[in-house]
């Protein structure tokens, strides 16, 4: 009898473990294959990574931070400062750059346009009381209106080494130095000295103090005298020597996000989503409303399905034998019987002059192989063969039956389909 290709292979007792593998499993040499290059990757990647941070980490901490030998950092001084007997600290947060303020100690600000007002009014108090020297890094109107009223701030001139042009002793000691591309400073504060004129306005400002208590404040409008990649220029190493190391203790102040003082007195707070304004919300909406439209717009078109021939010939005994192993593989009895079954009741229905259409009808197809069967009363049935035995005579469950509970039970009815079929072909 012909098989369709259809028709799965009957199961088969499994393969005994050193057999041959099927064609479904795969050798541990040919999944090392095609994951190397993915592997090779990721460890390329790792590799970078650990590299990357490796060089990063150490002296690298960030621009005018005197811990960073970075081109933008300020090592430099810090070690020159330390080689004349000052010792340098760094700080972080506004409190301890207040609490560290003391007739000894110099307090460097490098960044004041970046402090909040609570900030600046702890530093200004600090700066009133404390008796030592500040010195502002760049600060800009917002700065200077809360920690040095009295002073205004003007663009810079444009980039050049200045002169000293002023009578300061830690200006005429150090010479030319490269300021002019700095913040310029204004005041008619009395007893204020002005230095490094870039379009006749200062870009070094010194002011007094203006109580018993207080120290004065320096207002030096360039970072330029106190990074590393600069120093050596001029008159810059000098410069910054006699600003910061008037005093035996520095303290370094990076402000920073991490400052507690950022966070009190501002209410509850705020999630990311917040933040983000209304109108926003509409826009991502509209834009996900757009992008499902062209998405519709440029899906593919699912048509009928098109017979294709394959570009090789294979067997009608391969594929139903790689079909009976994927269903083997999964354990799929039901599916197997499902598929003997229907094509068992095609054949059927053929031989029995049903039409094709109703041949999985039960109401149709039982009556008609009833008649055939009644019709062969007091013939004897054709014998079984050794591998099967004499068919069920209640049909219905041979051929609309349920799922086999186990692989015999799946042998055995492929046996009684087949046996079935012969008895209809004799009839």
């Amino acid at each position: 009898m012909t098989t369709p290709t259809t028709i799965p292979a009957r199961p088969t007792a499994p393969p005994a473990p050193d057999g041959p593998r099927t064609s479904t499993a795969r050798s541990p040499r040919q999944i090392w294959l095609s994951t190397r290059g993915l592997l090779l990757a990721l460890a390329v990647l790792l590799i970078a990574g650990f590299a990357i941070a490796a060089f990063n980490s150490g002296d690298a901490h960030g621009r005018l931070d005197p811990r960073s030998a970075d081109p933008q950092g300020s090592r430099a001084v810090a070690e020159l400062l330390a080689a004349r007997g000052v010792d340098t600290r760094v700080v972080t947060t506004s409190q301890e750059a207040a609490a560290a303020a003391a007739p000894g100690t110099t307090l460097l600000v490098t960044a004041p346009d970046l402090l909040t007002a609570d900030q600046r009014a702890a530093l200004k108090t600090a700066m009133d009381l404390a008796g030592g020297r500040t010195v502002l890094l760049a600060p800009g109107p917002t700065a200077l209106g809360s920690l040095t009223p009295g002073v205004t701030a003007e663009p810079p001139a444009g980039p050049g080494t200045a002169d000293p042009a002023c009578t300061l002793p830690a200006a005429v000691s150090a010479g030319p130095a490269e300021t002019g591309d700095g913040i310029r400073y204004a005041t008619r504060l009395p007893r204020a000295t002005g230095c490094y004129p870039a379009g006749g306005t200062p870009t070094l400002l010194v002011l007094p103090a203006t109580a018993p208590a207080a120290g004065d404040t320096v207002l030096l409008g360039s970072p330029a005298p106190l990074l590393n990649e600069r120093l050596a220029e001029g008159g810059n190493a000098s410069l910054a020597l006699h600003l910061l190391g008037s005093r035996p203790h520095l303290v370094w102040y990076l402000p920073s996000l991490a400052d507690p003082a950022l966070t009190e007195g501002t209410g509850p707070q705020r999630s990311f989503a917040d933040l983000i304004p209304a109108g926003w919300s509409w826009a991502v909406l509209q834009l996900a409303v757009a992008a499902g439209l062209a998405a519709l717009w440029r899906a593919r078109r699912l048509g009928p399905l098109v017979a294709e021939r394959l570009p090789v010939a294979i067997r009608a005994s391969e594929a139903t034998e790689g079909r009976a192993r994927l269903y083997r593989k999964a354990d799929a009895r039901d599916r197997a019987a499902a598929v003997l079954r229907a094509a068992t009741r095609t054949r059927l229905a053929g031989l029995l002059g049903v039409p094709a259409g109703r041949a999985h009808d039960p109401a149709t197809l039982l009556p008609a192989l009833s008649a055939v069967r009644s019709g062969r009363a007091g013939t004897p049935a054709p014998a079984p063969t050794a591998a099967s035995a004499t068919p069920p005579a209640d049909a219905a469950a041979l051929l609309f039956g349920t799922a086999p509970a186990d692989d015999a039970a799946l042998v055995a009815l492929a046996d009684h389909l087949d046996a079935l079929e012969r008895e209809v072909r004799t009839s």
